[in-house]
């Protein structure tokens, strides 16, 4: 059985790295390069990098290192390009550790060039929800272990029920996670990345139900990613959501050694986290 695994997450707009509140509000935490370095250092599992921007536009060497602008796109520079697959390989050359690359893969060829490039897997979202028939086709090309199936889920706050949502969180599916996971793996998916929309950079926990009965309905591994506040809750999301890997965006950013200290937390709790 393979041990759980501790992954933070990078979401990457207009070429730095952001943080992230309910799919909506960013700011700026600097340079994808530099952080990849900290976290193969601290002996994080994997990384997954996230690309939420909606322009196209890219360039790691332009970064801005500026924490508290409330709009990645306020004074980008005239020098940026499109060039994600040069951040990748990049990026890739300084990553020890199993990388994911997801965003804007819309092809086959789109998987091809970032697996080429340096990334280990890819994780796919609207694409998949437009095509189910992608995934059967991404799995066949590439093999079920490189696709990893994102799922963005909003909770009704008057009913408590749950949906898949697609393009950046803002079109309802009127599918269930549940459903949408099962079907995701039925069509090939290796992994589920199960985000919380709702609780995306609030600091309040996971959204611990919906993990956990994501990870019962099916028999691949779920990413559990979207609220944590505290170490504690990487804990919560594998004894109560029964997730295969927890991770996290914003709680990495500011602390040294975060990721140590992550794991020290949830070795100290019982459970057999590498070290």
């Amino acid at each position: 059985m393979l041990k759980p695994r501790l992954i933070p997450v990078l979401l990457l707009k207009n070429g730095i790295l952001v943080r992230s509140r309910t799919f909506t509000f960013h700011q700026h935490t600097g340079d994808p390069l530099g952080q990849v370095e900290r976290y193969t250092a601290w002996k994080a599992d994997e990384l997954i990098y996230l690309d939420i921007n909606r322009d196209d536009t890219h360039d790691f060497r332009e970064t801005m290192s500026v924490i508290g602008s409330t709009s990645s796109n306020k004074n980008i520079p005239a020098t940026m390009t499109n060039d994600i697959i040069a951040m990748i390989r990049y990026v890739s050359e300084k990553c020890m550790i199993p990388l994911t690359f997801g965003g804007k893969i819309r092809t086959l060829d789109d998987i091809r060039i970032r697996l080429r490039n340096g990334a280990d897997k890819v994780s796919i979202n609207t694409q998949a929800l437009d095509d189910p028939i992608f995934i059967e086709k991404a799995s066949q090309a590439f093999g079920n272990q490189c696709i990893v199936v994102c799922i963005d889920v909003k909770r009704d706050p008057a009913t408590g029920t749950c949906e898949v949502y697609k393009h950046f969180g803002r079109e309802p599916t009127g599918m269930t996670p549940v459903e949408w996971a099962q079907e995701a793996e039925r069509r090939g998916a290796g992994e589920i990345l199960l985000q919380s929309i709702d609780r995306d950079g609030t600091g309040t926990g996971y959204d611990l139900a919906l993990v956990r009965e994501v990870a019962e309905s099916v028999s691949i591994p779920v990413i559990a990613l979207g609220g944590v506040g505290k170490f504690s809750d990487f804990v919560a999301g594998l004894k109560e959501g029964r997730a295969s890997a927890v991770a996290a965006a914003n709680i990495f950013h500011f602390s040294e050694q975060s990721v140590i200290h992550a794991k020290q937390e949830i070795r100290a709790a019982g459970i057999d986290v590498r070290l």
